[in-house]
């Protein structure tokens, strides 16, 4: 009997054309969505006739209550090797096999500098302006070298948007709840004294950490208030480590000089999110991980993923 898998989020059609998905012909029907499923009804209906799901790092939930609507599903592979929005323990008790891929950190990197040195520049409205005829020059750019980059977090992304940072020439500190100074000598940044501290003498501030209970709204109306109002906040690692509404106030009372974020409590945006319309924001759609090499890793590993489950020796196992 052929399977059938649907492989979830396919935004922009090019999960099937990325990667080798020949051999599973024969043995598997590959189905993908480009359309965001946007409820557990959706979602439920949808999966219902698939043995196998792929899907896009942790853009879908997977709870107990999801997962018993779905009987014929047998194998569950998300791109990543940390999901923290699928029910293990449910998926093990319904006999549900769940499997990563791995990712590079690199990508992530990257944006969160295109962010940093677009609101740095005005990139945007100047491009728009030279395009639509519009006022030459209006923006005046916020220099990087000399200037402080305070980084929340510096782990594996956090460290190397340090280096990155340094070679620009900028003073870089860094914190987090458990950071070292043996880390931060490691790395060849400062370590601040506090949160406190990074926040209010950066000029330049970066998240780069895990969501969990002590980060989820790390970055409140109180926090954001101790910024200096010529200062940018970026935020490429989890949209609940920076309260969205106390944020959005910031940015429309001019505390703080801008944001760049590519993270958001809920993606897609609908087309009404005051996210869209927000002044000082340079926002991005999610785009931390979206690269054609990820992707070429996510799918290929998927394509691995399913071959190992049907062959009963399944590979990079979560949960």
């Amino acid at each position: 009997m052929t399977l059938r898998c649907a492989v979830l989020d396919d935004f922009q059609s090019v999960a099937t054309t990325v990667a080798d998905w020949s051999p599973l012909a024969g043995k598997v029907d590959v189905v993908t969505f480009p359309d965001h499923f946007g409820s557990e009804d959706e979602l439920a209906a949808a999966l219902a006739e698939f043995d196998i799901v792929v899907t896009l790092r942790e853009r879908v939930p997977f709870p107990a209550s999801l997962l018993a609507r779905l009987p014929r599903l047998r194998l569950l592979v998300a791109s990543g090797m940390r999901n923290s929005v699928i029910d293990y323990a449910a998926a093990r008790a319904q006999g549900v096999t769940v499997c990563g891929t791995a990712s590079s950190s690199t990508p992530p990197v990257e944006l969160t500098w295109a962010l940093l040195l677009g609101l740095a520049r005005g990139i945007v409205p100047e491009a728009e302006a030279v395009r639509e005829g519009g006022r030459w020059q209006s923006t005046v750019g916020a220099d990087l070298h000399g200037r402080r980059l305070g980084l929340l977090g510096l782990g594996k992304i956090g460290s190397r948007v340090a280096q990155v940072g340094l070679a620009f020439g900028m003073d870089v500190i860094a914190w987090s709840q458990n950071l070292t100074k043996e880390r931060t000598d490691e790395v060849g940044t400062a370590l601040a004294a506090s949160k406190e501290e990074l926040l209010e003498s950066s000029d330049f501030v970066s998240v780069h950490l895990a969501l969990g209970d002590r980060t989820r709204g790390l970055v409140g109306a109180a926090e954001l208030a101790r910024m200096r109002p010529t200062a940018y906040l970026v935020n490429t690692s989890r949209a609940a480590i920076v309260d969205q509404d106390a944020l959005l106030s910031a940015l429309h009372a001019g505390t703080i000089a801008g944001a760049g974020v590519d993270v958001f409590d809920t993606e897609p945006l609908p087309a009404d999110h005051p996210m869209r319309t927000a002044p000082r924001l340079l926002a991005t759609p999610h785009l931390g991980y979206v690269t054609r090499a990820n992707y070429e890793r996510y799918y290929g590993q998927a394509v691995e993923d399913i071959q190992a489950f049907l062959a009963g020796s399944p590979v990079r196992l979560l949960g």
